[in-house]
């Protein structure tokens, strides 16, 4: 680094919530670069704790996802003049994991850590010309820290409102909340504990393509119905990982994007909705259905396409009733029906519907909606291996909480 380099000014700003969906701002940002740390191997480590066995840390995550997406990306050091830092659970400043990376970018961004509002912010970041070439890096050590979730984890202090609110109804994890929407759905279309199962055994499927997914070995509806109940009626395979991992996304200026070693993958729409009251109808009965067609309206506008042109579906698969909720509510199969859609093997790489075509966060990995999105950049970049859909050009992922919706749409550079 040279000394002009390292007098550089760098500016540091907090990022919160959602740009407003414009179509000025589509597609004016490309991911470029994709890096990814090894969910498998980390996890198996994890459990075995073989001989020198560190825990890994959040910075150690994130410097091994960037140095990753910057050999992918084809670019040097010096390009990166935006860094994007996303840590659940705490981990170092912008300007510490920048010292860290080795780079001196002039625009230190501190930005929300699920996938929700941090990418289209960036691109917002991109679009006003404040920084060209942004690394967006994230990571989470939740297995490490040994991090547990729900019941008397989530006290007044520290839970969202939302939880602690509905606590003396049992309400007291994301896991109480999926499985009334499970009960509800079962009582609505007459669905039996085993329909849901075919969720997991596709999403399994899809894993078993996917070396780096956490699990891989084949899940049988025998498997599934011995599976230990979380919260009746759902069960352990119904609910996400928990593992130790981080991604790291680069993002340049479309017009700077083209001479790179791999097709871009153009940022083109995004979308949110809120639910504003009510949440236990919104949640429990319409499934959030209203605010997935908000969201769903904004989304497809801004990018200039319509949902039958979407090729590719990664939901926020925290549960495996959420996804399907996600699913019947953007309107990609018919409310009552997204379980049929896995039974028949819609979902897998080849189906009319591919969903969570790395294994999801059932199967694959949980980074809280961080390698849904590495997963749309491989398969439009039509690297994705024996999981690859074929010519897709079109994908959507999407981040559902339990009271709000943030669909985003790619698109591949031709």
């Amino acid at each position: 680094m040279t000394a002009a380099e390292q007098e550089t000014p760098m500016s540091e700003v907090t990022l919160a919530g959602t740009p407003a969906p414009a179509r000025e701002l589509s597609r004016r940002a490309a991911i470029v670069g994709v890096g990814e740390t090894d969910y498998h191997l980390d996890y198996q480590a994890s459990r075995t704790k073989p001989p020198g066995y560190e825990p890994p840390t959040a910075e150690s995550l994130a410097k091994t996802a960037f140095e990753r997406a910057l050999a992918d990306s084809g670019l040097r050091r010096e390009d990166i003049d935006g860094l994007s830092v996303s840590f659940t659970y705490g981990g170092p400043s912008p300007a510490a994991m920048a010292q860290t990376l080795g780079i001196r970018p002039r625009r230190l961004i501190k930005n929300g850590p699920i996938m929700a509002g941090p990418l289209p912010a960036v691109c917002a970041e991109i679009a006003a010309g404040e920084c060209d070439t942004v690394a967006m890096v994230f990571a989470i050590a939740s297995r490490a820290l040994n991090r547990q979730y729900g019941g008397a984890t989530y006290t007044a202090s520290a839970a969202p409102s939302s939880y602690y609110y509905h606590h003396p109804w049992g309400w007291s994890s994301q896991a109480a909340h999926w499985a009334m929407v499970w009960r509800a759905y079962q009582a609505t279309y007459g669905a039996a504990e085993a329909d849901l199962g075919a969720v997991a055994m596709q999403l399994r499927r899809n894993a078993g393509a996917n070396p780096n997914a956490v699990m891989q070995t084949p899940l049988s509806i025998e498997d599934y119905l011995a599976a230990r109940f979380i919260v009746r009626p759902l069960r352990l395979l119904d609910m996400c990982l928990v593992n130790d991992g981080g991604v790291c996304l680069i993002l340049r200026r479309a017009d700077m994007a083209r001479d790179l070693p791999h097709a871009p993958v153009l940022v083109a729409g995004w979308g949110e909705a809120k639910v504003r009251g009510g949440k236990m109808e919104a949640l429990v009965r319409e499934r959030l259905a209203p605010q997935h067609q908000e969201a769903r309206a904004q989304a497809l506008g801004m990018a200039g396409v319509a949902l039958a042109d979407i090729g590719h579906f990664e939901g926020y698969d925290a549960s495996s009733i959420h996804l399907v909720s996600q699913l019947e509510g953007f309107g990609f199969v018919e409310a009552g029906t997204g379980l049929d859609h896995f039974k028949r093997g819609e979902a897998a790489a080849g189906g009319a519907l591919p969903v969570n075509t790395s294994g999801g966060m059932l199967s694959g990995s949980y980074m809280q909606g961080w390698n849904q999105v590495a997963e749309v950049a491989w398969q439009l970049r039509h690297e994705a291996g024996a999981r690859q859909i074929p010519g897709i050009a079109c994908s959507m992922s999407s981040l559902a909480q339990t009271d709000q919706v943030h669909p985003l749409i790619f698109t591949r550079e031709v």
